[in-house]
This record gives C-alpha cells, structure tokens and sequence, in this order.
C-alpha cells in the first residue's frame, strides 16, 4: 500500500486539492480577482498533475496490448480528459467559442508543437527517422474531413438550421470514427505500426518489464479522470473569474484546456523520438488530433441539442488558415515514411506563429 502510495503521489496531491478546494471555493471567488487568479493556475498544476497519472497508467495498457491498440489508448485518454474539462466549463456558461477554440488550439499543439519539436530532437539526434507513410496519410485526410466538415461549412449554415445540421455533424464523426477504428485494429492495423529494425532494440541485459496490473491501471486511470473533473469544476470558475477585465484573448482559456490533456503526450512522444521511433510520434501526435476533432465535437454539439444553446463552431478566417496551412505541410512532409530536423522546424515554427496569433487576439 505505501508502494502504491508513493507511485500514485500525484493523484494523491490532486486528490488532497480537490477536498481542499471545494470547502474554499466560495471564500476564494470573494477574496478579489488576484486570489482567483492565483488559485486557477495552482488548480491547473494539480489537473496537470492528475492527468499524468492517467498518461502514465493509459501507457501502461498501451504497452500491455502493444500497437495500433496502445496508441490509440494514449490517445483515447488524453480526449477524455479535454472532454471532461470542456464540458464542465461550459456548463458554468463559459465563452460560446471555448469549444471551438479548444478543438483549434489542440490541433495546433498535436501537430505543430508535438510532431514538430519531436521530429526537430529526433532528427538532430538521429538525423533522417522513419515511420509507415500510409498511417500519416490516412490521419491527415481523416483530420481535414472532420475540420472541414464541423468547423467550416457551419459558417454556412442558417441559423435556423443549426440543430439539424448538429445532429448531422454527430452522425457523420460518429461514422468516421466508426470507420477509422475498424481500420486501425482490424484488417488495416498494418497502416498504424512500423517494423523497427531490431538492431535498434537493444536490450540492457537482465532488464525486466515493468509488470502491468491491467485492473488497477483501469481503475487509476477513471479515478484520475473523477478527480480532474472535480478539480475542473472549481478551476474554471477561479479561473473566469481572474481572467475577467485583464485583457487577455479569450482564446488563452482553450489553450490551456489543450495544453493540460496535451501535457502526458508530449513527454512520451519526446521520449519516442529520441529512442528513434517516429512511428509512435505520428500515432501520437495526429492520431490525438484526430481524437479531439472527431469525438469531442459529437459530445460538445449532442451537449448543445440537450441545452438548445448551440456552440459558434466556425473558424474564423485565421484560423481556417492556420488550420489549411497546417495539414498542407503535413501532408508533404509526411509523404516519404522519413522525417528530419527541417521538417520539424517547419511544423514548430507554424506553433511559434499559432501562439503569437493567439497572444495579439486573432
């Protein structure tokens, strides 16, 4: 037990937050807009926290059950840790757009800030890294419907027609990814892993694998979506409520909603790329891309038919640009089944621009 204790000391942490937090949260939301402040990013440490421990036990089942199936756990995991924070947030009335930008801001980490630093490392590192090209193919077309289809032909649609084209929208990423997962682990499973040369598995003699006990992995890993969500619930009313007047772009919020599920992913796809394997980063990286886009917006939008009150879903144009950028490079850099430094700049220095879009308010 007190094995397990220390193991879990970070679930631990966030649990003690939340008891803590919850008797608190009425003297911190009237102590002034600084306490507020202060105590919505010491939450989101503890979230952050919280969702490294689910990271860490989703990856425990991922090695346990090995490619595709791993990847999409690790995966999996990190959208329902977004999701559960989304949708508390916007049951305590947050911004129309959260979810839109929310959805933006994690495509742009994935793919520009995750694919892109690992694929710099990487290929500093180990110069030119392979990977199984149909598997980025296949993301990348999945990605562009999905976005096309949820966040840009609403701009078009009366407002009138909005529920119907709301549960349209739920229908068709409910057959995509209906689709995309008998892909990934049946008959085309082959499209989503990558044969490593076995010089490159050198085992360190008398190493023994980490024993993986798959119940209690199961059982740590919803105990620590429970805890975040809880620690959710009063993060984003601090936070609300500290933000309020400063002059900060509302898209801040998303961000950082994008940035505590993206947290775990991206010190295990560094840790991929600098032990050579490139076909976990991809997985990774666009595989949660795609996860976020095409289960978060069916939960978001059945949300918005259950309260009547819809989300703006539409990109703006700069997004739409960022976006379009995006998924073109993408698509050209992850064409030849090899990456290296250059392309990983490229895609890092689209996330440079993402964040300085951000911060100016566009």
């Amino acid at each position: 037990m007190l094995k397990l204790l220390r193991q879990e000391s970070f679930l631990l942490l966030a649990v003690i937050a939340a008891v803590v937090a919850y008797p608190l949260e009425h003297w911190i939301l009237h102590n002034g807009q600084p306490v507020a402040l202060i105590a919505g990013l010491v939450l989101i440490a503890f979230i952050v926290a919280a969702s490294m421990r689910v990271a860490h036990h989703a990856e425990l089942l991922a090695e346990k059950v090995g490619d595709p199936y791993g990847t999409m756990i690790l995966t999996l995991s990190a959208v329902l840790v977004e999701v559960v924070i989304l949708a508390i947030m916007m049951s305590n009335e947050a911004s129309k757009t959260l979810v839109r930008d929310t959805i933006y801001s994690a495509v742009m980490l994935d793919i520009n800030g995750i694919l892109g630093l690992a694929a710099l490392m990487g290929g500093i590192k180990h110069g030119e890294q392979s990977y199984n090209d149909d598997s980025a193919r296949s993301y990348s077309v999945m990605i562009l419907t999905a976005m096309g289809v949820s966040m840009v032909v609403p701009e078009f649609i009366p407002e009138a027609s909005w529920k119907v084209y709301s549960a349209f929208t739920i229908g068709a990423m409910m057959v995509l990814y209906t689709l995309f997962l008998r892909m990934q682990v049946g008959p085309h499973s082959y499209f989503f892993s990558y044969s490593y040369p076995q010089k490159r598995r050198k085992k360190v003699p008398d190493e023994q694998p980490e024993p993986v006990n798959v119940a209690l992995s199961v059982g740590m890993l919803v105990f620590g979506v429970v805890v975040i969500g809880a620690l959710a619930e009063v993060m984003s009313k601090t936070l609300d409520l500290g933000l309020e007047g400063t002059g900060a772009p509302p898209v801040i919020t998303a961000i950082l909603v994008a940035a505590i599920s993206a947290a775990p992913e991206i010190l295990t796809a560094l840790r991929a790329a600098l032990a050579n394997r490139m076909q976990s980063v991809v997985n990774i990286a666009m595989g949660a891309s795609l996860s976020t886009v095409i289960l978060t917006v069916p939960v978001m939008e059945a949300m918005a038919l259950y309260t009547g009150q819809p989300f703006q879903m539409a990109m703006t144009p700069v997004q739409t640009v960022m976006v379009l950028l995006t998924l073109l490079v993408s698509a050209i850099n992850l064409n030849d089944g090899e990456t290296n430094a250059i392309e990983g700049m490229t895609h890092f220095v689209l996330f440079a621009t993402f964040i300085m879009l951000s911060l100016l308010g566009l």
